[in-house]
């Protein structure tokens, strides 16, 4: 039978995009249904990914000027800086971002259709229309790629003035003097940072007993010692409720910590940002009229091809729940046009690497060295601290840690972990040494452009193999493998 498409895909964030490229790369009719009606790029381009690390950025450069040349050392970054100018950084990036994707969309032929999809069948997709009318359109193939959004809170209400959410905290009108974060995990540690760069006094409020648990111990250690005095981060916290007093013109938090439940506590702030859990966006997609399957927590349930229980519907990004990164979402989708069209792709690995775009960076990929211990295997560490590192002390940016865990016996890397400036970038070294399964000594044996942060993986081998090797043979113990691998 004929269709009208190769494929439809409900959503233009990164997975949808990527499959949709993919699919007109193998000369595929390729249909995107957007819900936005202004915006291509979903949550990744217009409320989550680019915008927040936009306004990080710009915070960063911003802490970085005032602190290498602000003489006025009273002066704190919203004296000489109004958000109006961050945020118009912001919103052009988010122009431009959009526009790119239109462009590509429009370069490989991909048709777009405005409205609310849902699946009829599987192989019908329905859209609703900004202007009233239903479009319908049938395809081979379907991928669910609609994203996820915010979960509400149950204690208190988001009014986008005084409570913000991921959404508007993006449009907020002046930089704050004091902002209480409620959430934990990434996200919170993101905007504490960032707000904390542009002179903000941040407070985060956690429920979780510990933050970044799964951090290597040592790199938690620096961030927190890294992290500036305007942060302040509380767990085991639960929030009561939030109101504005008039009186005081601010805005009250009250909670209690789970070590003095009988005692209620009161901070005072000018916003509230609240970055509860995200909830995937399934509702009234249709998905029983296709049978597609969910988990117990609202997810799409998919095979390692990201095919879903029908297997003429596909499901990719945070949709399918973990890892929820729109790095991993572009490769997910690739990877699902690739296996509905019968055509080879290249495997993954399993282990991905990991960037926490907080003020320093935090970025790691494989094993820490708790977890080595706990499968019984024999590691060495080796480290390399910023401060130690030329380019680090010209950038100003001396405080960071670069770890390297490895095979005591065959110095096969086996996780890199790193916090400091430039860490989501530092990360890739790391995972090519690993992916090619190599050990420590690459970074030994290869010249690096000197002054670099690359530098701190030569560092961290060295100080690594001393570990191995006894003073006064080492070298000529690396020199003897490296012969007898030849």
């Amino acid at each position: 039978m004929s269709r009208d498409y190769d494929v439809i895909i409900l959503g233009s964030g990164p997975a949808g995009f990527s499959c949709a490229m993919q699919s007109s790369k193998f000369d595929k009719k390729a249909l995107v249904v957007e819900s936005h009606e202004k915006h291509l790029g979903g949550t990744w381009i217009n409320t989550g990914t680019v915008p927040s690390k936009a306004l990080r950025e710009a915070a960063k450069t911003i802490v970085e000027f005032n602190t290498q040349f602000n003489s006025e050392e009273e002066k704190k970054p919203y004296d000489l800086f109004h958000m109006e100018d961050l945020l118009q950084y912001k919103n052009k990036i988010l122009e431009r971002e959009n526009r790119k994707v239109k462009d590509d969309f429009i370069k490989n032929e991909v048709d777009v259709a405005r409205g609310f999809g849902r699946l009829v069948d599987e192989h019908t997709v329905e859209v609703e229309t900004h202007i009233g009318t239903m479009e319908t359109y049938t395809g081979d193939f379907i991928l669910l790629a609609t994203g996820s959004s915010p979960a509400h809170p149950t204690k208190f209400k988001v009014d986008h003035d005084k409570v913000l959410d991921y959404e508007s905290i993006l449009n907020i009108t002046h930089i704050p003097r004091r902002l209480v974060i409620i959430g934990s995990g990434v996200h919170a540690m993101e905007y504490a940072t960032t707000f904390a760069a542009l002179g903000t006094r941040v407070s985060v409020l956690s429920s979780r007993k510990d933050d970044l648990s799964f951090l290597d111990h040592e790199i938690k250690e620096e961030f927190i010692s890294a992290l500036s005095d305007s942060v302040t981060i509380r767990n085991d916290i639960v929030i009561e409720g939030i109101e504005f007093n008039s009186l005081r013109t601010y805005t009250e938090v009250h909670f209690r910590d789970q070590k003095e439940k009988d005692r209620l506590q009161v901070i005072e702030t000018e916003h509230v940002l609240y970055l509860g859990g995200r909830k995937p966006n399934l509702e009234n997609i249709g998905l029983n009229n296709a049978n597609v399957e969910t988990d117990s927590n609202g997810f799409i349930i998919t095979d390692k091809h990201y095919q879903t229980s029908n297997t003429r519907i596909y499901a990719a990004g945070d949709v399918i729940g973990f890892p929820r990164l729109a790095s991993a979402s572009f490769t997910q989708g690739r990877q699902a046009a690739c296996n509905m069209f019968g055509i080879p792709s290249l495997d993954n690995p399993d282990q991905i690497p990991y960037g926490i775009y907080t003020i320093p960076e935090i970025s790691n990929i494989g094993i820490t060295e708790q977890e080595a211990e706990e499968q019984g295997i024999d590691v060495t560490v080796g480290r390399a601290y910023f401060e130690s590192i030329a380019k680090a002390d010209m950038t100003n940016h001396k405080d960071g840690l670069l770890k390297l865990v490895f095979s005591t016996e065959t110095l096969k890397l086996l996780g890199v972990h790193i916090v400091g400036d430039q860490a989501t970038n530092l990360i890739h070294l790391g995972q090519a040494v690993m992916a090619s399964d190599d050990d420590i000594r690459y970074f030994i044996q290869h010249v690096m452009n000197y002054p670099t942060l690359s530098e701190a993986y030569r560092i961290a081998a060295f100080n690594g193999l001393n570990r191995v090797y006894k003073a006064g043979v080492k070298y000529q113990r690396i020199l003897e493998n490296e012969q007898d691998q030849t």
